[in-house]
């Protein structure tokens, strides 16, 4: 039996690793381990549970204040542990994590095979998003099987020489892991939100934690969602806040005293997927975000300058706002009082996926490994 290693640490990771574990699992010849690093502790503990996942190796990596420096170097040292104690035949790493390009690394070294799921996302500008765009393009020299989400994506990593028999398109797979959790209906723990939920009102549902928005631009942004707040009284609008104090103190102070916006802790991602389902517009800074949503009809603006995700804005389900105050206030109003805006962004296609990723990529690491054959690749209907 082959054994199959997806290393992930944080949230987003953990969501679009989940169905490629279950995927691997239904392959005859493979057996797959999880090594998680710790790297969002409480939110990553929250997505295992509800896919029932229970690590094979948990190393608990994080410590207070650590610097970029120190999570890398504690990462590479401690996974590169674990690879010389386990010997998989391959492993899996996601995205553009610290842990993911660690993880390769790690098993580079080792000269074991590396997977990369979600493999040729780009911006073109290194510093943007920080260190997300850095860790991506560093994983993709390592990586002997690239599992790229879309067509863009794989010709992202054509122009960069990898080779294409080597790069199938699978689709996301966090496609996959929203529709199963939507599916669920899981509860709402916060009573503000549930009774939000339940009374049918338009929600505005925002999250913003970036890096490169730290200071005077989130202060920007989020003038502008007070602005929003006072401009519609009907609308609801709700706020996960990060963990980070940098992203508290600026939200907590400009948008803690408005009656129409409920600021609470991070959610569980069953809650959240919810949360999504019944919201009417998202602003958002976050990538996964911008994946997850247009496949439930919901129109995204963007806080960013840039996005490594352009099929959604070519498909007009994702528009780029970035950071500048009145835009995001003239975008977010149009989207609530022009129905025919509204619709617009809201029907069109989600280029993402069809929710069948997870046995593609299951299917191309069995062939990797001789012991299986390749799907047909994602199309966008």
């Amino acid at each position: 039996m082959l054994r199959v290693m997806t290393i992930y640490g944080t949230r987003p990771e953990a969501i679009k690793m989940a169905p490629l574990v279950e995927a691997l699992a239904r392959q005859d010849d493979i057996e797959p381990i999880v090594a998680v690093t710790g790297q969002h502790r409480e939110m990553l503990d929250q997505v295992n549970a509800i896919f029932n996942i229970t690590p094979d190796h948990d190393l608990d990596l994080m410590q207070p204040g650590a610097t970029l420096t120190q999570i890398t170097t504690r990462a590479l040292e401690r996974i590169n542990e674990m690879l010389v104690q386990s010997r998989p035949d391959a492993v899996v790493v996601q995205g553009d994590t610290t842990t993911a390009f660690a993880g390769a690394l790690a098993a580079f070294y080792e000269q074991i095979p590396v997977v990369h799921l979600e493999a040729g996302l780009r911006t073109g500008n290194m510093r943007s998003p920080f260190p997300e765009e850095m860790n991506r393009r560093l994983t993709s020299p390592i990586a002997a099987l690239h599992l790229a989400p879309t067509a863009i994506s794989k010709a992202n990593l054509l122009a960069e020489n990898i080779d294409e028999s080597i790069v199938p398109v699978i689709g996301n797979t966090v496609i996959d892991a929203l529709h199963w959790t939507v599916d669920q209906q899981i509860d709402l723990s916060d009573p503000a939100i549930e009774k939000i939920v339940s009374s049918g009102r338009r929600i505005l549902l925002i999250t913003t934690h970036r890096r490169e928005s730290w200071g005077a631009k989130m202060r920007e942004t989020m003038n502008a969602v007070a602005q929003i707040a006072r401009a519609e009284p009907d609308l609801a609008i709700v706020l996960p806040m990060h963990r980070n104090p940098i992203v508290r103190d600026v939200v907590v102070p400009i948008l803690g005293e408005l009656d129409n916006v409920v600021l609470t802790e991070p959610m569980a991602y069953g809650e959240f997927a919810r949360l999504i389902a019944a919201s009417t517009v998202i602003l958002t800074d976050s990538g996964g975000v911008q994946e997850e949503a247009p496949s439930l009809g919901k129109p995204v603006l963007v806080m960013r300058d840039t996005t490594e995700r352009p099929e959604a804005v070519t498909a007009g389900t994702v528009r780029l706002v970035g950071t500048d105050g009145p835009l995001i206030v003239e975008s977010v109003l149009e989207l609530l009082r022009d129905e025919a805006a509204y619709k617009e962004m809201a029907n069109a296609v989600n280029p993402y996926g069809d929710g069948k990723g997870a046995p593609r990529a299951a299917a191309a690491i069995a062939q990797m490994l001789d012991v299986g054959e390749r799907l047909p690749d994602f199309v966008v209907e």
